[in-house]
C-alpha cells in the first residue's frame, strides 16, 4: 500500500474532474481549504460532454448565481465563447436566459487554467476507486492513537490506517477520512466531494454494440459503485445520449437557415464589463418523414426499444428515436448545427442525440436538407450510469450515511452542466464551512434558483434525470439573472467565497442604484414622480431619459436594475406574505433522531414519505410529495408536545 505522506495530506478531496467537481475545488479552495482535484485524466476538465454550449432558460440564471458567488463558469464562457444569445426576449425578465455557444477546446483550458492558479488548489491525475471511512469505535480513542485493523480505519472494502478525529458524531456512525487510488496510492482528507459524472459503472451503447466507459474513449469505474453499496447507500441507474458530429466542410450551409448571435451580446460574469468577440453563426435544419419513416423501420435495433436499456432517459432532452415515437404527428423536428470551436470544423447537431446503430445514423443524414453529403466524424450514443437517489442528502449535499462525504452532479440525478457546476460548488463551499466549525450554506428557494435545486432534489427526489426550469421556481421573479450578483454576491462575501475586487464592484454598483433611485423618486413630471411613471408597463427607460438627460449617464446595469425592479414591484409585495409563512415553517425544526413511525394520527404514507426523506424542517416536510397540510399540523402538534 502506498499511503501519501503528510506533503499530499489535504483537507479536502474533490473526485472528479467535470464541471461540478471543478466548482467544487475552486470554492473548496477559495475559502481557505487546503485542497486536491483527482480526476482520471487532466486533459478533460470541464469537458463538454455533450452539446457545445453554457446556459439557457434558468440555466443561464444559474452560470449568473454561480458567477455571483464567485464560481469559474460564467469568466470561463465570457473568454471563449463564439456566439451569444439572450433567449426569451419578447417574455418578461424573470424569463430571459442568457446562452453562449461554447469553443469546446478553449473552455476546457480555460477552466483548467482557472483551476491551475487558484492558491490551495492541487491537480492529481488519479483515478479513485475506493472510499476510506472511519467508524464510531474508531473516533471514541481520541487524537493522537494510530488506527488498528481491530478497531477502526474500515474503508468501503478493507481496512488500512486512516487518521483520526477527535470530535464525535452526531447523526451518521461513519466519517469519511480519505481515498484510495488506482495503484493502491491513499490520499487521506477531512472530507471529500464525490463529482463522478457518468463515469460510475458507465456503459456506452452504439445500436446494438455496448462498451463499459464513461463517455467516448474514456474508461470507467465499478469500485465507487461497490464502495457506495458497501456503506448503505442505495443507487439507481439513468441513461443519458448525445449527437453525432460532423464535419462542417461537408455540410451545405446554402441549404440552411443561419441563426447569428446578438448584435448587443450580455456576459456572463458580472467581472466582465464588455464582450468583444468575433461571432460565428449556428444554424438551422430539420428532420423529414423520411428520417423518421427510416427510424420506425429500424427501432428493432434502437437499444431504447430492444430492452437493452433498461433505465429512465431525460425527458426534456429524448434522443430523436424517441421524439419520433412519442410525437408521431410531428413530420418534422428542429435540429441546430452548433459549431464547436474556432479551430475546428467540427459541428455538433443538437436535436438528433441517438444510440441507433452507425449504419442508420449516416443513413438519417442522407435525408436532412443541408446535410445529404455530410461525414460523421463521431457517432451518437447513449450511455447508462450509476446515480445516487438525491433522497440520502441532507441540503448541504453532505450524505446522511457518511459525515464528511458530499455528492455533487450527475451523481445527484442531475442533467446539464449548469446544475452540476452549481451543486459543486455549494458542496465544496459546505464541506470548507463544516471543517471551520460553521453552519452549512444553504439557499432558500426565494433567494435562488440554486436553492429551488438542491430542495427539489432532497425533498422530492428524481425518478428522471433532473433539469432546471423557470416553471420549477415559485418565486422566479426576484430570481432574474440581471440580479444574481445582488442576492447572492453579499452571501458569498461573509463565507469567504468572493474576493475584495468582486464585493468593491458590487458596493459601487448598490451606491449607483441607491443614488439614483432617488432620483427618481424625488424628480416630478406634472403630478407624478419618475419613479411612479417607471412602474407603468409602456414607459421605457429611455422616455425618462428625455425627461430627465441626466439619467443618460446611467449604466446600462442600473438602469436595467431600477427599471425591472419598477414593473415586478407590486408582484413582490404580493409574495412577501408567502415567503414570511415559509420562512416561519423553516425555523420549525425537525430533530434529526425523530421517529415519525411513533407520530400518532400521522397517515402511514406521510410516515413512510417522512422516514426516507427526513426533513429537516416543517417547510421542507411540506414540499415532499404526497405529504398534506394535515400531515404538517400533525407533526407540529407532536413536536409542540416534545418542546
Amino acid at each position: 500500500m502506498n499511503r501519501m505522506g503528510s506533503p499530499h495530506d489535504f483537507d479536502i478531496l474533490v473526485i472528479g474532474g467535470g464541471h461540478a467537481g471543478t466548482e467544487a475545488a475552486l470554492a473548496a479552495a477559495r475559502m481557505g481549504a487546503k485542497t486536491a482535484l483527482l480526476t482520471s485524466n487532466l486533459d478533460t476538465i470541464a469537458q463538454m460532454s455533450c452539446n457545445p454550449a453554457i446556459g439557457g432558460v434558468a440555466k443561464g440564471q444559474l452560470v449568473r448565481e454561480i458567477d455571483a458567488l464567485g464560481g469559474a463558469m460564467g469568466r470561463a464562457i465570457d473568454a471563449t465563447a463564439i456566439q451569444f444569445r439572450m433567449l426569451n426576449r419578447r417574455k418578461g425578465p424573470a424569463m430571459h436566459g442568457p446562452r453562449a455557444q461554447a469553443d469546446r477546446r478553449a473552455y476546457h483550458m480555460e477552466v483548467k487554467r482557472i483551476c491551475e492558479e487558484q492558491s490551495g488548489l492541487s491537480l492529481r491525475q488519479e483515478t479513485v476507486e475506493d472510499l476510506l471511512v472511519e467508524t464510531e469505535a474508531c473516533e471514541k480513542m481520541g487524537t493522537g492513537s494510530e488506527p488498528t485493523r481491530e478497531n477502526c480505519g474500515k474503508t468501503a472494502s478493507r481496512e488500512v490506517p486512516v487518521p483520526v478525529f477527535s470530535q464525535a458524531l452526531t447523526g451518521p456512525k461513519q466519517r469519511i477520512v480519505g481515498v484510495r487510488a488506482r495503484g493502491d496510492a491513499v490520499y487521506p482528507a477531512r472530507a471529500v466531494v464525490l463529482c463522478a459524472g457518468t463515469f460510475m459503472q458507465g456503459v456506452l451503447h452504439y445500436g446494438q454494440e455496448t462498451m463499459p466507459g464513461g463517455r467516448a474513449g474514456e474508461g470507467t469505474t465499478a469500485g465507487l459503485s461497490q464502495a457506495l453499496v458497501r456503506l448503505g447507500f442505495r443507487l439507481g441507474r439513468f441513461k443519458t445520449g448525445t449527437s453525432p458530429r460532423l464535419d462542417g466542410r461537408t455540410i451545405d450551409l446554402a441549404r440552411l437557415d443561419a441563426q447569428p448571435g446578438d448584435p448587443d451580446p450580455q456576459p456572463f460574469s458580472f467581472l466582465t464589463d464588455r464582450l468583444d468577440c468575433e461571432q460565428i453563426p449556428c444554424w438551422i435544419t430539420y428532420t423529414s418523414q423520411s428520417v423518421h419513416d427510416l427510424i420506425r423501420a429500424n427501432l428493432h435495433r434502437a437499444p431504447m426499444y430492444t430492452g437493452q436499456i433498461q433505465s429512465t432517459g431525460p425527458r426534456y432532452c429524448p434522443s430523436v428515436e424517441t421524439k419520433v415515437v412519442r410525437f408521431a404527428d410531428k413530420d418534422r423536428h428542429q435540429l441546430f448545427l452548433e459549431p464547436e470551436g474556432r479551430q475546428t470544423h467540427e459541428v455538433y447537431i443538437n436535436g438528433l442525440s441517438t444510440s441507433l446503430p452507425r449504419d442508420v445514423q449516416d443513413a438519417m443524414l442522407r435525408h436532412i436538407a443541408g446535410l445529404e453529403r455530410a461525414e460523421i466524424v463521431r457517432y451518437g450514443y447513449a450511455i447508462e450510469y450509476d446515480f445516487v437517489p438525491p433522497e440520502q442528502l441532507k441540503p448541504s449535499l453532505e450524505t446522511k450515511l457518511v459525515a464528511g462525504l458530499y455528492l455533487a452532479g450527475q451523481i445527484n440525478g442531475t442533467t446539464g452542466y449548469e446544475e452540476a457546476a452549481g451543486q459543486g460548488l455549494l458542496a465544496g463551499a459546505n464541506a470548507a464551512l463544516a471543517l471551520q466549525g460553521k453552519e452549512p450554506l444553504v439557499l432558500r428557494r426565494d433567494q435562488a434558483y440554486l436553492g429551488v435545486m438542491i430542495d427539489d432534489l432532497v425533498t422530492r427526489s428524481v425518478d428522471e434525470p433532473y433539469r432546471l426550469f423557470t416553471s420549477r421556481a415559485e418565486h422566479r421573479l426576484r430570481l432574474r439573472q440581471d440580479n444574481a450578483d445582488r442576492r447572492l454576491t453579499p452571501i458569498g462575501r461573509e463565507l469567504g467565497l468572493v474576493d475584495e475586487g468582486r464585493w468593491r464592484r458590487l458596493e459601487e454598483k448598490e451606491a449607483e442604484i441607491a443614488r439614483v433611485g432617488r432620483l427618481l423618486e424625488t424628480t416630478r413630471v406634472g403630478e407624478h414622480t419618475l419613479a411612479r411613471l417607471l412602474r407603468r408597463t409602456e414607459t421605457a427607460w429611455d422616455e425618462l431619459v428625455a425627461l430627465a438627460p441626466e439619467l443618460s449617464r446611467v449604466s446600462h446595469a442600473v438602469a436595467q436594475q431600477l427599471t425591472y425592479d419598477a414593473k415586478y414591484a407590486g408582484y413582490l409585495v404580493r409574495q412577501d406574505a408567502d415567503i414570511a409563512r415559509q420562512n416561519r415553517l423553516a425555523q420549525r425544526q425537525i430533530p434529526g433522531s425523530l421517529d415519525f413511525s411513533r407520530v400518532t394520527h400521522l397517515r402511514a404514507e406521510a410516515r413512510e414519505k417522512l422516514q426516507r426523506f427526513r426533513p429537516a424542517n416543517l417547510a421542507q416536510a411540506g414540499r415532499i410529495s404526497g405529504i398534506t397540510p394535515a400531515d404538517l399540523a400533525v407533526l407540529a402538534v407532536h413536536l409542540e408536545g416534545r418542546g
